[in-house]
């Protein structure tokens, strides 16, 4: 598995992970080596959000350094 995937295609992937697992036609060996995919991908799905959570904290931060708080505007 690449290590640079985007977070969309780690999400695509999670999603074709769970809809074959669901079907329950899997071998056992084939069922476990999916999970263990599957995790290493929410593990490095998570990360990525983590770092743009951080990236939007320091966006957010006001002339001084600190984090201002900002209303949230929908664009709907």
């Amino acid at each position: 598995m690449e290590q640079s995937k985007t977070f969309e295609a780690s999400v695509q992937r999670l999603e074709e992970i769970v809809r074959r697992m669901e079907g329950g036609e899997l071998p056992l060996e084939e069922a476990l080596s999916l999970f263990e995919e599957g995790t290493a991908l929410v593990k490095s799905a998570n990360a990525l959000l983590d770092a743009a959570e951080l990236t939007v904290v320091k966006l957010k931060k006001g002339a001084d350094g600190a984090p201002e708080e900002m209303e949230f505007e929908s664009h709907e």
